[in-house]
């Protein structure tokens, strides 16, 4: 017998996450590691440079020391105006690239919207990818079949009251976000549309309906659990439409999609949804009211399917990979 060594190739495409300490930079750096074709290169953090990143033989570096002409394909995690600023850099190194700010949401610098069960084909081997908020994100992938399908009564607005966990605010430090201020309460705020994410909303509303946008009211809250979104949505229909014509509809839309679960009956919650890359989505009938109604909820995990999983969706499809690749369902 002869000692053949074998030859291993760990040439694989090289991953940075840009803001590696936030929720949402810690999800990601957790995927990539499971990740089949791509691995985490490098993982930054301005506070916690030198220190090990959990899970990794790395440790974490300072952004300006990223050879970012070195990474493949780059995650950007910062906050907004910063984080726009690095994905452009990283996208004239010649990165592929998914920024998770706000900033690139509107179309700037020519990136595309992601959201893969939507606009998957827009996405297929783009370079630059804006990474949808987590609030729009359950809402459009709950409405845009409806109002592709003509649904939708556009004379009344939709309600849309919808509530996230503590980490949806980020990791820095706020005296309101504290446990003792969190804790067994329960409130809205950026009432009467004022949320920085209305005009995402409004934006993706148009886009899937072929037009203007309609009308909504939109009413964030703060759940005092760490992680998880729900959605509850009071939308006005169109003579005939029943919870079960609106099911129907989405169960044909997103026939065969990983990551979408039009339940049969009843109403999804987060204790199904936490942990998972999906969207679950329950509908049912409004009686007793004026006009015609039917509730849409929508409930899912905001650090993944709301953030780092739906990111990796999109590198996945921006370097033709399966979309699934490295997600859990």
């Amino acid at each position: 017998m002869y000692n053949i060594p074998i030859m291993v190739n760990i040439s694989r495409p090289v991953a940075a996450v840009i803001g590696a300490t936030g929720y949402t930079g810690q999800e990601l750096v957790r995927l990539l590691g499971g990740h089949p074709r791509v691995r985490l290169g490098f993982a930054t953090s301005e506070a916690e440079a030198g220190a090990h990143v959990p899970g990794t033989s790395l440790r974490y570096v300072e952004a300006s020391k990223v050879p970012l002409d070195g990474a493949d394909v780059v995650f950007t995690c910062l906050p907004p105006g910063d984080s726009a600023a690095w994905s452009l850099k990283a996208h004239e190194a010649g990165a592929r690239v998914v920024d998770l700010s706000a900033d690139l949401r509107a179309g700037g610098h020519g990136a595309v919207y992601g959201i893969p069960e939507l606009w998957r084909e827009c996405i297929r081997g783009q370079s630059l990818v804006a990474n949808p908020g987590c609030y729009p994100t359950g809402i459009l992938l709950s409405l845009a079949p409806l109002l592709r399908a003509g649904l939708v009564d556009g004379s009344q607005p939709i309600v849309i009251d919808a509530a996230s966990g503590v980490t949806g605010a980020g990791r820095s430090a706020k005296r309101d976000l504290l446990f003792g201020e969190v804790s067994e309460d329960y409130r809205a705020y950026a009432v009467g549309n004022a949320h920085r994410h209305v005009p995402e909303i409004r934006a993706g509303l148009a886009r899937a309906a072929g037009g203007a946008a309609p009308p909504f009211v939109f009413t964030p809250h703060l759940l005092p659990v760490r992680r998880g979104i729900l959605e509850t949505m009071v939308v006005p229909v169109v003579q005939g439409v029943t919870a079960a014509v609106a099911r129907e509809t989405m169960r044909v839309a997103y026939g065969g999609e990983a990551y979408i679960d039009v339940l049969e009956d009843g109403l999804p919650g987060l204790r199904e949804t936490v942990g998972r890359n999906v969207v679950a989505v329950g509908l049912a009938d409004v009686d007793g009211v004026d006009g015609r109604m039917v509730l849409c909820v929508a409930a899912f995990d905001n650090l993944l399917k709301g953030a780092a999983g739906q990111a990796m969706q999109n590198a996945n499809l921006m370097l033709g990979w399966p979309e699934t690749e490295g997600i859990p369902a």
